[in-house]
């Protein structure tokens, strides 16, 4: 019987949530205009102050109700081992791999080694910080902050651009370096966790061991999942059939990478891209390509309102105090910092032989949004005083992220768009 009221209060709690956020992204879309996303995440918040305070006054007892289901309601489990596989996938299936080859060397920088190095950096100077305000947090805790911090999420970032309207060949650089990057950081975080809490030796080859397993094994395996999805799917022409193949791939085969402890990500985003692309053009019809892509786009949609109504809301569970709040303030202004270097540096080296549109640097460096991967990520931190610290910083980024870094992003496309149709002009006059 308890079994059975855990249950039903989980999925009496999802259905109130999937209504919320339907409700939201319907009122945004008759009257606010706002990316989905930015409502949604903004709506949650809202509500889960409103719960606060009115738990505060006495007047509810909603808060600590809804409180404990979101407890039983493991967030890290369910995105990392329920939603991600599909949100990843849906990403990738659309992004023209003839435009990322475009761009594959500065994405490749950016989201390998741009990554490795704002790990390092936001790690570092968040120790100084916060030694400073005399708080002490290891530094490899710093370094498991700064490996789930720098990655810009690709479910906030493709969600976003999608609401823009972007231009393919303006947002194909961020979508696919957002692709990348979250797997890397993925494979980072994890080579750090088995480091810190796995009992493995601290030695070069133990962690270049690791992390090439992890990246290199996805990749792999990723391509391995695109061939299997071609062979399946040649033969066929029944659009039903191959949607639930599809399923299969992103399903099967990504519980199969986590039991073969390599990264799942990766191979989800490999896997997209060669059912995307290959698959799109050599072995599916008209009507099912037109089906795949309604039905990954309703998935992608749907997951995407459970993900952010569920991110706000988990607010409600977290406590945080004064000095911890002050400080993820603070922290902000590194991270942004540490996108700038990873970001500007290497595009001025290939500023000397390629032309980008007006304000890249800036579209890129304010649009690395992070979302629900972060708070994910850091919620599988074993409980203590260092997860709480880790914790709060990272909602105070995500927060700023895509409650100012998102809406502010119109302007600035719309900015960089004038520009480039200015100087079209311009050239064409001469």
């Amino acid at each position: 019987m308890i079994e059975g009221d855990k249950a039903m209060s989980f999925f009496s709690i999802l259905a109130v949530i999937l209504t919320f956020a339907v409700a939201v992204a319907y009122i945004n879309h008759r009257y606010l205009h706002l990316p989905p996303v930015i409502a949604i995440m903004a709506a949650s918040l809202a509500l889960s102050l409103l719960l606060i305070i009115a738990g505060k006054l006495g007047l509810s007892d909603l808060k600590d109700q809804l409180a404990k289901v979101l407890l039983r309601m493991d967030f890290h489990t369910l995105l990392m081992d329920g939603m991600l596989s599909f949100l990843l996938f849906a990403g990738a299936l659309n992004v023209d791999l003839g435009h990322l080859q475009t761009r594959k060397w500065e994405i490749g920088i950016l989201a390998s080694l741009g990554t490795v190095v704002s790990t390092a950096l936001v790690a570092s100077l968040v120790y100084f910080l916060l030694g400073f305000f005399g708080v002490h947090l290891e530094f490899i805790y710093c370094l498991l902050f700064g490996a789930l911090i720098s990655p810009t999420d690709p479910i906030a970032v493709l969600a976003l651009f999608k609401s823009l309207n972007v231009p393919r060949k303006k947002s194909i650089f961020l979508e696919g370096e957002s692709l990348f990057n979250d797997g890397v950081g993925i494979v980072i975080f994890l080579t750090l966790y088995e480091l810190a809490f796995g009992g493995h030796a601290i030695t070069f080859s133990s962690v270049s061991l690791l992390f090439l397993r992890q990246a290199i094994g996805g990749i792999v395996y990723g391509a391995a999942l695109g061939l299997l999805a071609y062979f399946l799917l040649k033969p066929i022409d029944d659009h039903k059939i191959e949607i639930l193949v599809t399923l299969a791939i992103v399903s099967g085969g990504y519980a199969l990478a986590e039991w073969l402890h390599i990264s799942g990500p990766l191979a989800m985003v490999v896997a997209g891209l060669f059912i995307g692309n290959h698959g799109r053009y050599f072995y599916m019809s008209k009507k099912t390509r037109e089906s795949l892509d309604t039905f990954w786009e309703v998935i992608d949609e749907v997951l995407n309102a459970i993900l952010f109504v569920l991110m706000g809301l988990e607010l409600l569970i977290l406590d945080i105090s004064l000095q911890e709040a002050l400080l993820s303030l603070l922290v902000i202004p590194i991270v942004i910092f540490a996108r700038w270097v990873c970001v500007a540096i290497p595009l001025s080296v290939f500023k000397l032989r390629r032309v980008y549109a007006p304000y890249t640097v800036s579209i890129l460096i304010w649009g690395g949004l992070r979302g629900g991967l972060a708070v994910a990520l850091a919620l599988a931190l074993p409980s203590g005083p260092e997860r709480e610290w880790i914790l709060t910083m990272t909602y105070g980024v995500v927060i700023f992220s895509i409650l100012v870094q998102g809406p502010t992003m119109k302007p600035l496309l719309r900015k960089s768009m004038a520009q480039e149709k200015e100087k079209s002009l311009v050239e064409g006059s001469d």
